[in-house]
């Protein structure tokens, strides 16, 4: 395989993740702020909680997010982006800047 074709084959998988329904907006919302489940619920507008559930624990898989569980009464978990999630993040803020002049 020659080197264009991995560079494009990465570039795609990056496209296909963002591209997913509800991926931005959660990863928008943590590097906002949001950590537990209900933050991310009130900062995302219209997602399901079984799509919330299916983003975090893909995102999870992905490594743009760590679940970290905090052993309290009642349990917590927690949802943090990885340097991953932001840089990936911080790379489509000119797609963002772009899209808005449209």
């Amino acid at each position: 395989m020659q080197v264009h074709e991995v560079m494009r084959e990465k570039v795609q998988t990056a496209l296909d993740t963002l591209g997913r329904r509800w991926t931005g907006e959660v990863l928008a919302a943590g590097i906002l702020g949001a950590r537990r489940y209900g933050e991310y619920r009130r900062a995302i507008g219209g997602v399901s909680d079984r799509m919330l559930t299916v983003r975090l624990r893909e995102l999870e898989t992905l490594g743009l997010l760590t679940r970290t569980v905090v052993p309290t009464s009642p349990v917590q978990v927690l949802y943090t982006p990885t340097r991953r999630g932001i840089e990936l993040m911080s790379a489509i803020k000119p797609l963002v800047a772009w899209g808005k002049q449209a």
